[in-house]
């Protein structure tokens, strides 16, 4: 997908995405070697958004499979579809087609819904192939991804083994909701994702609202840390951020106060038991005085202004 580091790099940056240079490098040898990436860490953290970057930096589309309890095979591979099949048959009424025929063809492919699995393998060049929170399912639903995560193929017993028609970036994240299992880490490259740095996110923010000034850019990035050091049920994720930092230029102002915390409370408090800690007496504008001291810290380190 990328020819070096250096482009991939500029690209994911054009994205809006910042990561630093050892992982760049990481996401680089994964396609390179054509190895599944697991991103393991906690919710919010960008894990789902670098698959998107990545689709978006490399000009190609997303196949996503987004885990569940109860996810079935015919959900995450495909299944025949009934209604074509009936159709089919209806047509072939008098024109001579022996049965054995008629079944073969509705076992045959042109039957055959595929699902987000089947895509990504079909595709003609290559796509990024995400599956999304896989801690969500068990190990029998994990072992379904061997084969086409190892050997880049799938084994439908109706009508044989479907070869990739191009091999896709993978990208597998996790919330550490269950401890993953050892094949499917053995096929993987592994990348722990945490929530970035205030520099960094400072940047992130600086990326997606240009027109606001570096000591609002740090402001959001000193709130975001003080809140997820709380203890909330729910931290606000890197997204969440953005749309607060949104939020704030829409509203006009570049500085967060004590008296617009009714206003804000819906993008940094997602949960009852958030929202009724942060309405406490002083919690929310302790909050603020953390990130404003935060803010300044970061002023300091970068030789700006406070």
């Amino acid at each position: 997908m990328f020819d070096s580091v250096q482009e991939l790099s500029a690209k994911l940056a054009a994205t809006g995405y910042f990561i630093d240079p050892v992982m760049t490098m990481d996401i680089f040898l994964a396609g390179k070697l054509r190895k599944p990436l697991i991103l393991e860490g906690p919710a919010g953290s960008g894990k789902t958004q670098l698959a998107l970057a990545v689709a978006q930096a490399a000009n190609t589309h997303i196949e996503r499979l987004q885990c569940y309890e109860g996810l079935t095979d015919k959900q995450a591979i495909g299944e025949f579809d009934e209604g074509l099949q009936r159709l089919y048959m209806e047509f072939c009424k008098g024109q001579g087609l022996g049965w054995h025929e008629i079944v073969q063809t509705l076992k045959g492919r042109d039957f055959f819904r595929p699902g987000p699995l089947m895509r990504a393998l079909e595709c003609e060049r290559p796509c990024v192939l995400l599956i999304d929170e896989i801690d969500k399912v068990d190990e029998a639903k994990e072992a379904l991804l061997l084969e086409p995560l190892s050997a880049y193929q799938l084994s439908i017993p109706e009508f044989g083994t479907v070869e990739a028609k191009s091999i896709p970036f993978v990208v597998v994240t996790s919330n550490e909701e269950r401890h993953l299992g050892d094949p499917i880490r053995r096929r993987s490259l592994y990348i722990r994702v945490d929530h970035p740095t205030p520099e960094r996110e400072a940047e992130i923010i600086a990326s997606r609202t240009p027109d606001a000034s570096p000591q609002f850019h740090r402001e959001m990035a000193g709130i975001a840390l003080a809140f997820r050091n709380y203890s909330l049920e729910k931290p606000p994720s890197v997204s969440e951020m953005i749309d607060f930092a949104n939020a704030l230029q829409l509203m006009g102002t570049d500085h967060v106060t004590p008296e617009l915390r009714d206003v804000l409370l819906p993008f940094l408090a997602k949960t009852e038991k958030d929202r009724r800690h942060l309405l406490l007496r002083e919690g929310f504008t302790s909050l603020l005085l953390d990130g404003a001291r935060f803010a300044k810290e970061m002023a300091l380190t970068a030789g700006g202004e406070a």
